[in-house]
């Protein structure tokens, strides 16, 4: 839905590495949108079912190294920015995953980054439910031990 999107990748800290010359990872090429998981509180409903409400957090990461000086004449490259940023929550505000409840934005910060990186970060928090059936195992029943004294004579 984004193809202006260069990278859209699980977040496992590609951003906080870009320094990071000995690390393996993947290179982040920009703009990258990063998702995340960070955190769910659950309580339980019956059973061992449980319900929950998820935190996930989505990064976009735009490299702005080159339009953000001053006298640059670059400066419609803020808007551009905004409105990416504006799309990404416009395909994430009310999406629904795997059935799941959907998807309402809860907060957003926005920061810069090494290297005149941009991050504008949204949280969304949705309801999940996890049901567990009880395993059935069928129940053996217990051996009878019986102990018959003799008589001795």
């Amino acid at each position: 839905m984004m193809p202006e999107l260069s990278t859209i990748d699980e977040d496992y800290g590609q951003l906080e590495m870009i320094n990071q010359e000995n690390r393996d990872t993947y290179p982040l090429t920009y703009p990258a949108l990063l998702i995340d998981a960070p955190d769910v509180s659950w309580s339980n409903i019956e059973g061992l079912s449980q319900k929950g409400t998820a935190t996930i957090r989505a990064r976009l990461i735009i490299d702005c190294y080159d339009d953000t000086h001053h006298g640059s004449g670059t400066t419609h490259y803020i808007a551009e920015r905004a409105a990416l940023r504006a799309k990404v929550h416009k395909l994430l505000q009310g999406h629904c995953v795997d059935g799941q409840g959907p998807l309402t934005r809860s907060g957003s910060r926005f920061y810069t980054w090494d290297h005149g990186i941009k991050v504008y970060e949204q949280a969304y928090s949705c309801v999940v439910t996890e049901m567990l059936e009880p395993e059935t195992e069928a129940v053996q029943a217990r051996p009878r031990v019986t102990v018959q004294l003799m008589n001795q004579e």
